[in-house]
């Protein structure tokens, strides 16, 4: 499959206003890219979009509407999406507010349904497009605490191989990239460092602009994570569990800041809220 070159290309980036998303709108710009941008927060869209030279829209992903009308507003057919638009909520499941719940399936799963079902036609007719959906490790790798989070990862890895195998032969690709923990809002309060791999968003940013060369079905970032796949089938559950627990469950179970993720929990509540 060749490759797609970003020179000239019309990038559409989801929840591209801070974090992973901003990072990987700067890296597509400086490689030559048109960058579009949809966030929710429609201000800080626009606010990224003039930093990185593109243009910034409101896009809240959970409404066919709002995602059809911001691709509508989009200079060209998009050459690449990238699915990015993702929230994830820490705490224990059962007490969890069925209202983030819904949000977190909504976003990040639905999000990404929708978004690549109204690309994908544009892209079939020409024979040419590639789609980039950011899962996390987290649907690999169980992590208590965040049930539903790793849930709506494990969804969107099984979506994107599984529609990658029905695009066969088309020219249109997709990639999942799989990220560990990375320094964004999204783990405030969180214990970093130890045996939690963490990276910075400009090394995911650089995962996706790389996909779009390689075009491989699934990229981890760091990709030695990748080892847990084959300890996991191998060794016994104890230890394995043994494992998860240094990574997710004493963390966010026992040790996570909440006060530190007052401000991000508060923005999820509150974006939640808005279609409800």
């Amino acid at each position: 499959m060749i490759p797609v070159r970003l020179r000239g290309a019309c990038v559409v980036i989801t929840g591209g206003a801070r974090g992973i998303g901003l990072a990987t709108a700067k890296a597509c710009a400086a490689q030559g890219a048109r960058v579009f941008i949809g966030d929710i927060d429609e201000a800080a869209a626009q606010e990224a979009a003039t930093e990185v030279g593109g243009k910034g829209y409101r896009l809240d992903v959970r409404s066919r509407e709002s995602f059809a009308e911001f691709l509508a507003a989009v200079d060209g057919p998009p050459d690449v999406l990238v699915n990015n638009a993702g929230i994830m909520p820490m705490g224990r499941f059962a007490d969890e507010d069925d209202l983030v719940t819904d949000a977190i399936l909504d976003i990040n799963v639905k999000g990404v349904l929708t978004g690549t079902k109204l690309v994908l036609p544009g892209m079939l007719e020409r024979g040419y497009g590639h789609i980039v959906n950011v899962a996390s490790y987290l649907g690999e790798v169980p992590g208590a605490g965040l049930a539903s989070y790793c849930a709506s990862k494990h969804a969107v890895i099984g979506f994107s191989e599984s529609l990658r195998d029905e695009l066969h032969g088309t020219g249109v690709s997709v990639t999942a990239v799989l990220p560990s923990a990375v320094r964004t809002d999204l783990v405030a309060g969180v214990q970093l460092g130890g045996v939690l791999p963490t990276v910075d968003p400009e090394r995911i940013a650089d995962a996706v602009v790389a996909s779009c060369n390689h075009r491989r079905t699934i990229v981890a970032v760091p990709g030695w994570m990748r080892a847990y796949e084959i300890a996991a089938a191998l060794l016994p559950d104890q230890l394995i569990a043994a494992v998860r627990g240094h990574l997710t469950r004493d963390r966010v179970l026992h040790r996570l800041d909440t006060p530190a993720r007052g401000e991000y929990d508060a923005r999820v509540r509150r974006d939640a809220d808005r279609l409800s």
